[in-house]
């Protein structure tokens, strides 16, 4: 069988493995496909367009002509993989096939999208495509409600009010961030979007959405009805999965891996939004970066474990910038609080005063990096 490693997916994971490996071996050929033009793009720049007045090309740094060029790999761009044929190795692409030694599915996860009566008229913004597909209408919209108050709903929420829109912050969670910290140490970033002019909707949910002559007609569950341009979900993402399913791999939230990255199939492997690494998914750019790296050489022969470190998480509100890592989403920890008109520090600490998790804000964000070497493992 010709030795040939196979990436399905083009995005951060798969373009951070495939220089890895490059790093270590010039000559094993490599094939990367993807239902995408596999043009390079930083995602979290997504959280800053409407702000800074970019359109989606502007996020582009590199075509996939260069990438491909300059890391010596075959790619086929806009090529949508129907199929896994483990038992000879092949992948179908209609009626292109493509034997693989090694398989890497990177295939990366979707906006979740609240069921609810005209949810075809809900924006998703997990990628610079579908920014591509919205990006008029969004930035002419003048009213825009958010569906989704943690990390990226934040984000998105803020940078529309900085870009002068009026939003709407919609969330079932009675506080911002209610996932990753208490209410009390939300509160701070609530009474920013507050003072700022962001309506702040929780303990509330969208119930339906119709279009009308002048935009939308959105319905909350506490009875408000609001018209706005545009409505975004920023509720969660779904590791993209099926392809793995219906080849028979082990599935759960993700493509289920072991800490060598590989899946139920010893010669197939997952990284980046898609992989459930031994029983979690981390939909981050730093563990994802690490599990390249490892995986870079477990493709290449090695047998090596992935460790992740403590590590830091920036939430990229700038009008109330926050850092914060450990376990801040445990419900024991006891906190203690250093309020300042400056910003904030939290150390949460368990019945043993071990510090286990902490949040930092404003000028206050540079003790975080003091702050991670602290944590207890």
């Amino acid at each position: 069988m010709e030795n040939n490693l196979v990436i399905i997916g083009s995005g951060f994971a798969a373009r951070q493995l495939v220089k890895n490996i490059r790093r270590l071996n010039k000559q094993v050929a490599i094939t990367l496909i993807a239902a995408d033009n596999c043009d390079e793009y930083n995602k979290p720049d997504l959280s800053h367009v409407f702000s800074l007045k970019q359109c989606a090309d502007d996020l582009t740094r590199q075509s996939a002509e260069q990438f491909a060029q300059e890391n010596n790999i075959t790619l086929y761009a806009n090529t949508r993989v129907t199929m896994i044929d483990r038992h000879i190795k092949q992948i179908v692409c209609g009626n292109q096939h493509t034997s693989y030694q090694k398989l890497v599915l990177a295939t990366g996860a979707q906006a979740i999208v609240p069921s609810v009566s005209g949810d075809d008229s809900i924006i998703t913004f997990n990628s610079q495509d579908e920014y591509r597909q919205h990006q008029d209408r969004l930035q002419t919209a003048e009213k825009v409600m958010v569906l989704g108050a943690g990390l990226i709903g934040s984000e998105l929420a803020m940078d529309l009010q900085r870009a002068g829109k009026q939003v709407i912050l919609v969330d079932r969670a009675h506080s911002l961030l209610s996932l990753v910290m208490p209410a009390e140490l939300s509160s701070r970033l609530t009474h920013k979007f507050s003072q700022i002019g962001i309506q702040l909707a929780l303990n509330n949910e969208l119930t339906s959405i119709e279009k009308t002559t002048n935009g939308i007609k959105a319905t909350l569950r506490n009875g408000l009805v609001t018209n706005v341009d545009a409505v975004i979900a920023a509720i969660g993402l779904k590791p993209n999965i099926s392809l793995a399913t219906a080849a028979g791999l082990a599935t759960d939230c993700g493509i289920q891996v072991n800490s060598q990255l590989q899946t139920s199939d010893t010669d197939i492997y997952a990284l980046g939004d898609c992989a459930e690494v031994e029983g979690k998914v981390q939909p981050f750019l730093q563990p994802i970066q690490l599990a390249a790296i490892t995986l870079a050489k477990n493709l290449l022969g090695a047998t090596e474990k992935l460790r992740l470190p403590n590590m830091l998480t920036k939430v990229k509100t700038p009008d109330l910038p926050l850092f914060l890592a450990g376990e801040t989403h445990r419900q024991d920890l006891n906190w203690e609080i250093a309020l300042s008109h400056s910003g904030m520090v939290a150390r949460g600490f368990d019945r043993l005063q071990q510090l286990r998790a902490f949040i930092t804000s404003e000028s206050h964000t540079p003790q975080a990096f003091i702050l991670l070497r602290e944590l207890t493992f």
